[in-house]
């Protein structure tokens, strides 16, 4: 059978952006400090990666002093960022499973219904074909799935909130599952949140499902990745220092 996900590295651009994307997130897993501490840098740039997650939703980016986050969508992030790990093995074997897991942990306090799509014509149909990708359906690049996940789940909006919280933690999920960021290092959601106007443009363009479309997406998640990289060498700096 044909790779359903081949064609776009056709797209102009799309097939250097995503090797270079790939280097830039390898090369941070080779640096000396993450090479054996890890865990640490990783807890770091879940934390950030949450914060900014849950900017773009609408939500404050700052954890109060003592801990306690009143902000309904700032905790649900941070929930989901603390699982990520846990729902990793689900996401590999029944992604929708771990689609729902998700949600529920970023609508815990946003009093509406959890963990169940919306039943909106062709939403079901088109999460059955995410899921078969991230199943075996696609042998493409990480860079390129994990654009595909965050670009779909984010044009299908299929939950009644906590649609970017859920698509920015699955994007996170996929690098991790595709190998392309394996110790979860990479912040590509600060670069969203830095640049709202050109991230929200890039999902427009991706959801027309034009070849022009899907192609600026791609290449807007590629920077991200590379600017999460940077942001990763940064905290990897910052702990070694």
């Amino acid at each position: 059978m044909t790779d359903p996900l081949a064609p776009l590295l056709d797209l102009p651009g799309v097939a250097d952006a995503v090797q270079s994307a790939r280097d830039a997130v390898f090369q941070v897993h080779r640096h000396r400090v993450n090479l054996r501490g890890w865990a640490t840098t990783a807890a770091e740039a879940s934390v950030r990666a949450a914060r900014a997650s849950a900017a773009l939703d609408g939500g404050p980016t700052a954890i109060p002093e003592d801990g306690t986050v009143a902000d309904p969508v700032l905790a649900g992030s941070l929930r989901v960022a603390e699982a990520l790990g846990v729902v990793l093995p689900t996401w590999q074997r029944a992604p929708l499973q771990a689609l729902a897991r998700l949600h529920v942990l970023a609508g815990a306090d946003l009093g509406v219904e959890r963990g169940r799509p919306r039943s909106a014509p062709g939403i079901s149909e088109r999460l059955d074909l995410l899921a078969g990708l991230v199943t075996g359906g696609t042998s493409a690049p990480g860079p390129l799935v994990v654009a595909v996940v965050h670009g779909e789940l984010m044009a299908l909006a299929p939950f009644a909130t906590a649609n970017g919280v859920v698509a920015r933690a699955a994007s996170r999920l996929a690098s991790i599952a595709t190998g392309l960021d394996p110790k979860s290092l990479g912040v590509p959601e600060v670069a969203c949140l830095r640049r709202q106007d050109d991230y929200a443009a890039a999902l427009h363009g991706f959801s027309t499902g034009e070849p022009d479309g899907v192609a600026k997406w791609v290449l807007f998640w590629c920077e991200a990745l590379e600017a999460g990289a940077r942001e990763a060498r940064s905290i990897a700096d910052a702990a070694s220092a």
